[in-house]
């Protein structure tokens, strides 16, 4: 679209600033009071309530991952074992499970998550790695690579 005056292109911009207030209004259409309807308080309130919203998401990333701690240190203690012993079997053994995946056997599939503890217990039991304070017995029934 070409403008050949000046004043016709001030009239083109009116419908951006009605598109800019119509978001912020809707963003607003839930609160009560002037924060509804008067612009400039709508803007105040919107922004604060979006950043309340970047906060939020950030908790609960590190909520969730508090929780799978949690989880899997419990599950590491009902097999008699600590989360370092498992993560460090985990890396021997090349098994590239996060923590969420983890938390969920633990929960959702207790025997499969009990195997993988005994696979960890060990690796760490037959590599004994330098740097850890606790170093699990080698469970009778679990046969590694570096067994044969």
């Amino acid at each position: 679209m070409v403008f050949l005056t000046s004043p016709a292109w001030i009239r083109a911009a009116k419908p951006d600033k009605f598109w800019r207030r119509r978001r912020t209004f809707r963003l607003s259409a839930h609160y009560f009071g002037r924060a509804r309807n008067c612009y400039k308080t709508a803007i105040i309130r919107v922004e604060k309530a979006l950043s309340y919203a970047l906060v939020g998401r950030q908790q609960k990333k590190k909520d969730m991952v508090q929780l799978w701690e949690q989880r899997l240190e419990a599950g590491c203690a009902e097999h008699g074992t600590s989360l370092p012993v498992l993560r460090q079997g985990l890396m021997r053994c090349n098994v590239l499970l996060n923590r969420k995946t983890l938390a969920d056997l633990a929960i959702w599939e207790p025997r499969t998550f009990k195997s993988i503890v005994n696979l960890c217990k060990a690796k760490v039991a037959e590599d004994r790695p330098p740097g850890l304070a606790e170093i699990p017995e080698k469970p009778d029934h679990v046969i590694t690579r570096g067994m044969l």
